[in-house]
């Protein structure tokens, strides 16, 4: 029999949790939804008065929490009580790359994932659905039915995969209007029922023929090679990026002329300093180990070429402002415009401008760090994480500015490492005139205009162009 969702937990409350189970309670007013998470002040931010201070920034998500909360969409630390609760649970914890032991730097840590599970096979006293929305191996599903079918108490679980394919900046659109919604389930007659159970959920705002069901397997292959064949795409642009520079050519004019064929087409073809955020690289990084695992070193090699191409373009990029200003940064004022790993987010996972900034560093650059969206707090923890000098060292060559002009006063340089629409309303001839001559300006996403630039004043480096 078809089982009729009333209550649904999502056991995480990051940012694919928070923002699908809003949409999802958005949507769907007559199921009630629990997000609920071990950090206590997460669960505080979400539960803010002030909808501007939830914990992720999103375009249009803060209203739709303002909607939302209180009257079915609820965040709580009660972890045990939601899930006794739930007929439908979704894990939506963290998965990063491994740092230790077997697979350390490749391979997906788990941990998370199976602690979920032990505590819902503990707690659970009637039947559930359990839904995979973290970004796992494949076969992650076998390993969490063999934890919840051996608990011995009589209760029956059906394990979904439902991967997200979210951009973060336009999560909120993404989920309004998805390309596709992918849910994969067990070939088997409860399988069946639970999956058209969370096909059900999704239609009361996605249209049916985006609703696409699969075998639990192809779903949690799907959502890896999705993101190894965007980031693909992005690590071949920036691949002739530097071959535009010394030609003479302009990578925007070549992706333009590639994009226009039907066969290519021209989505995430845009040269920049590379790409960040929790997703492209450490589920490429998921999909070379897993390749390895299987013995497939020919098909792991082809996909680990792509992260070597995105480190070098963060590094040739870095190197490019040290070899510009006469070799030396050691001492210099270097304005750092951009953080987030993209425009409208504040995540900073991975993010180009860590990276950047940490091979100034080295070279005793000092450095001051502007971004709309991104704490002071936060960028400090970014350069900590790296471990690549002291903490008391971070905190003597870095300062983090509230204003983009007063990060620039008196720099030497300014790197923008961010597409921050922002960015381009400026008053670039006051930043111009505020900064030591001569004033070098490096456009690591290409968003300023060249000839204004120069006309300007700048000594101006635009990657992907000669």
């Amino acid at each position: 029999m078809l089982k009729e969702i009333k209550n649904i937990c999502c056991i995480g409350a990051g940012y694919v949790g928070g923002p699908t189970m809003t949409m999802i309670a958005a949507k769907c007013p007559h199921i009630n939804v629990n997000v609920v998470d071990i950090n206590d002040n997460r669960i505080k931010a979400w539960n803010n008065p002030d909808t501007d201070y939830i914990p992720i920034y999103e375009p249009g998500l803060a209203s739709l929490v303002n909607e939302a909360r209180g009257r079915n969409l609820f965040f709580s630390t009660n972890v045990n009580q939601a899930i006794q609760d739930a007929d439908m649970i979704f894990i939506s914890v963290n998965t990063p790359t491994k740092t230790y032991g077997v697979g350390k730097g490749m391979a997906a840590d788990l941990k998370y994932i199976e602690l979920c599970a032990r505590q819902i096979a503990t707690v659970a006293t009637s039947d559930k659905i359990i839904v995979e929305k973290s970004t796992l191996p494949v076969r992650t599903a076998e390993a969490l039915k063999r934890i919840l079918d051996n608990t011995g108490n009589g209760v029956h679980f059906d394990i979904l995969s439902n991967p997200e394919f979210l951009a973060e900046g336009t999560a909120v659109s993404d989920l309004l209007n998805p390309d596709r919604v992918l849910i994969g389930g067990e070939e088997t007659e409860n399988g069946r029922l639970a999956q058209q159970a969370l096909v059900d959920v999704y239609a009361n705002w996605v249209p049916k023929d985006r609703i696409l069901t699969t075998n639990v397997w192809s779903s949690e292959l799907s959502k890896l090679t999705a993101n190894a064949f965007l980031a693909q795409r992005v690590s071949s642009i920036n691949s002739l990026s530097e071959l535009c520079e010394v030609t003479e050519a302009d990578v925007d004019e070549v992706a333009r002329a590639i994009g226009s064929d039907s066969r290519i087409g021209s989505k995430f073809l845009k040269a920049s300093v590379g790409f960040g955020g929790s997703c492209f690289q450490k589920d490429i990084l998921n999909l070379v180990y897993i390749s390895k695992s299987y013995g497939l070193n020919e098909v792991a090699d082809y996909w680990e070429q792509v992260i070597i191409m995105n480190d070098y373009q963060k590094r040739r990029f870095a190197k490019k402002i040290v070899e510009t200003l006469f070799n030396t940064v050691s001492g210099k004022r270097i304005a750092i415009l951009g953080w987030a790993f993209k425009k409208d987010t504040n995540d900073t996972r991975e993010s180009a401008a860590i990276y950047v900034a940490d091979y100034l560093l080295s070279e005793q650059a000092e450095l001051v760090i502007y971004d709309p969206k991104v704490t002071k707090d936060q960028i400090f923890s970014d350069l900590d994480y790296l471990g690549s000098r002291s903490t008391e060292e971070n905190r003597d060559l870095v300062e983090v500015s509230n204003s983009p002009y007063d990060a620039v006063e008196n720099a030497h340089a300014v790197a923008i490492l961010t597409e921050w629409d922002e960015f381009v309303t400026y008053d670039w001839s006051k930043i111009y005139n505020s900064m030591l001559k001569p004033a070098f300006l490096f456009d690591g996403r290409r968003l300023l205009s060249d000839e204004l630039m120069r006309e300007i004043g700048f000594e101006f480096y635009k990657i992907g162009k000669g």
